[in-house]
C-alpha cells in the first residue's frame, strides 16, 4: 500500500513537471505582447499607452492671414462698415503672412491611411502635414470636414504599413472611470495625460457656435491636444480631445467615438455630413402655445408644417402635433431637435414621439436625402428668394466670368435681403462657405445649410460685392 502511494505521488509530481516544461516552451512562441508583464510598474495606462502611441499623429497645418491697412478694418469702427466695404480695396492695401497652427490626429484606418482629427485645426488651411511617432512625415488630404462636429478626415499615402487605433464605444461610458489623452501639448509631440470622465453629455457654447453631447474629463487637453485619442483604460478609443473651450483650467473635453463614426463614414462618403430629412417645420413653445395644448413646463416644439409626400407625412405625423422626443431623446426646443436630428444618417429609421389630443403617440420616420426638386421652393421659404443663371447680356456687362454666380429672379416683400436693399438683378456669389457657380451649386448649399439660423452672402451689384448675414426661415 505504501509502495502504491510513492508511485502515485511520483506521478503527480511528474505531470506537474511535465506541465511547467510546456508552459515554459509556450511562451517561447508567444509575442512578447501576448505574454504578462514581469515589470509591476507596467500598469494598463502604460500598456495602453504603449499599444495606440504608434497611431498618434502630430498635425502641421499653414494658413494664410489677411490684414488690411484701411480704417473701415479697424476694430473699433462700425461693423457696418466690414460688412460692406471689405472688398473695395486694392490688393496692395491688404497684408498676407502665413502662419501654423499645431495639433493631433489619430489614425483609424491604416490601410487606407485614414486620419481623424479637428476641423477647427486645418480649418483655411492650404498645407496640412502629418508626422508620426516614427518620424515618418506626410503631406496630407482633406478628405471632409464637418465644422458642426469639430471634426475632420485626412489621408496619407505610404508604401510601409500604418499603425491605426480602432474605434472603441461611447456608449456604456461611467463618471469617474479613468481615461487617457495623447496628444501633442503646445509642440511637444505624444505627451499622455489621465484622469477621469468628470461629466457626459455637456454642452459647450462658443463664440460661433454650440457644441453637443461632449464627454467632460480632469485630464489635461490643452492646445496642441486637440484631435488625439481619449482612451479608455483599456486602450478602447471613445473620444477625440478638443480644446476649444478657452475660459477651461482643469477640464478637458472630447467628442464621444459614437457620435464621430457617423460622421467619418459620411465624410469618406461624401466629403460632407448629410442631414437626414424629416420633412418637419418645427417652432418653440411660448406659454401661449403650451397651454392651448396643455403641454406642462413647455416641453417639446410645435411641428407648424410637414411636407407633402415627406417621411413625417408617409409616417403620419400631422401638423399642430408637438414633438416631445426623437430618436429616443426628449425634444426641449427647436435647437435640440435640429441637434438630434444631426446625430443621425440619411437612411435611418428614427422613432418620433408627438402629443396630440392627450394623449402621446409615437411614429417611425424612415428618413432620407433631402430631394434636390423642392430646393427651389425651400430657397423661396428660407431666404425669399428664386434665382436663375446670368445671361451672357449680364455677364459681360459686368465682367462676371462663366461658371460664377447665380442672378435673383424674385424677392419676397419683407424677407431679411429685401429689407437690406437687394434687388432682382443683383447676383450671389457665394453662400456661407460654398461658391455658388450656378443654380445647382445654389440648391446644394441651400440644402447643406437648411437648418442654419442664418446665412453669409457674398451679393455683387455692378462691378462691386457686399458681404451681408440674413436670417433663415426654415
Amino acid at each position: 500500500m505504501g509502495r502504491f502511494i510513492m508511485a502515485r505521488t511520483s506521478m503527480c509530481h511528474l505531470r506537474w513537471l511535465l506541465l511547467a516544461l510546456a508552459s515554459l516552451a509556450l511562451n517561447a512562441f508567444l509575442p512578447a505582447v501576448t505574454r504578462p508583464s514581469s515589470n509591476p510598474r507596467e500598469t494598463a495606462v502604460v500598456k495602453a499607452v504603449k499599444t495606440v502611441s504608434p497611431a498618434v499623429a502630430n498635425i502641421s497645418s499653414e494658413y494664410e492671414i489677411v490684414e488690411h491697412s484701411n480704417p473701415f478694418f479697424d476694430p473699433g469702427v462700425d461693423p457696418f462698415f466690414e460688412r460692406f466695404f471689405r472688398d473695395f480695396f486694392e490688393p496692395n492695401q491688404r497684408r498676407r503672412y502665413k502662419q501654423n497652427s499645431l495639433g493631433s490626429g489619430v489614425i483609424i484606418d491604416g490601410a487606407r491611411g485614414y486620419i481623424l482629427t479637428n476641423e477647427h485645426l486645418i480649418a483655411r488651411s492650404t498645407k496640412i502635414k502629418v508626422i508620426l511617432k516614427d518620424e515618418r512625415e506626410f503631406e496630407a488630404e482633406l478628405i471632409g470636414a464637418a465644422p458642426d462636429f469639430d471634426l475632420a478626415v485626412l489621408r496619407i499615402e505610404s508604401n510601409e504599413p500604418l499603425p491605426a487605433i480602432p474605434m472603441g464605444d461611447s456608449a456604456d461610458l461611467m463618471i469617474g472611470e479613468t481615461v487617457i489623452a495623447i496628444g501633442n501639448p503646445f509642440g511637444f509631440s505624444n505627451t499622455v495625460t489621465t484622469g477621469v470622465i468628470s461629466a457626459l453629455n455637456r454642452s459647450i457654447q462658443t463664440e460661433n457656435r454650440t457644441y453637443r453631447d461632449f464627454i467632460q474629463t480632469d485630464a489635461s487637453i490643452n492646445p496642441g491636444n486637440s484631435g488625439g485619442p481619449l482612451l479608455n483604460i483599456n486602450g478602447a478609443l471613445i473620444g477625440i480631445n478638443t480644446a476649444i473651450y478657452a475660459k477651461a483650467q482643469g477640464i478637458g473635453f472630447a467628442i464621444p467615438i459614437n457620435r464621430a463614426k457617423r460622421v467619418v463614414d459620411d465624410l469618406i462618403k461624401y466629403g460632407e455630413v448629410h442631414i437626414p430629412w424629416l420633412g418637419l417645420t418645427v417652432q418653440d413653445l411660448d406659454p401661449r402655445l403650451a397651454q392651448y395644448f396643455e403641454i406642462p413646463d413647455m416641453q417639446g416644439v410645435l411641428i407648424s408644417d410637414v411636407t407633402r409626400e415627406s417621411p413625417a407625412q408617409q409616417a403620419g405625423v400631422k401638423p399642430g402635433d408637438v414633438m416631445i422626443g426623437l430618436g429616443n431623446r426628449p425634444v426641449t426646443s427647436r435647437e435640440s431637435y435640429y441637434a438630434i436630428v444631426r446625430d443621425f444618417a440619411a437612411g435611418d429609421i428614427i422613432p418620433l414621439t408627438v402629443h396630440r389630443d392627450d394623449r402621446d403617440y409615437t411614429f417611425k420616420i424612415h428618413s432620407r436625402l433631402f430631394p434636390e426638386a423642392l430646393a427651389e421652393d425651400l430657397a423661396y421659404k428660407a431666404l425669399g428668394v428664386r434665382v436663375q443663371d446670368i445671361s451672357t447680356t449680364a455677364r459681360l456687362r459686368f465682367d462676371i466670368k462663366a461658371n460664377e454666380g447665380v442672378m435673383l429672379a424674385e424677392l419676397r416683400a419683407g424677407c431679411d435681403l429685401d429689407r437690406i436693399g437687394a434687388r432682382p438683378g443683383d447676383v450671389i456669389r457665394r453662400i456661407n462657405g460654398v461658391t455658388v457657380k450656378g443654380v445647382d451649386d445654389f440648391k446644394r448649399a441651400v440644402i447643406k445649410y437648411r437648418q442654419k439660423e442664418a446665412a453669409v452672402m457674398v451679393i455683387q451689384r455692378g462691378n462691386q460685392q457686399y458681404h451681408v448675414t440674413i436670417k433663415t426661415e426654415f
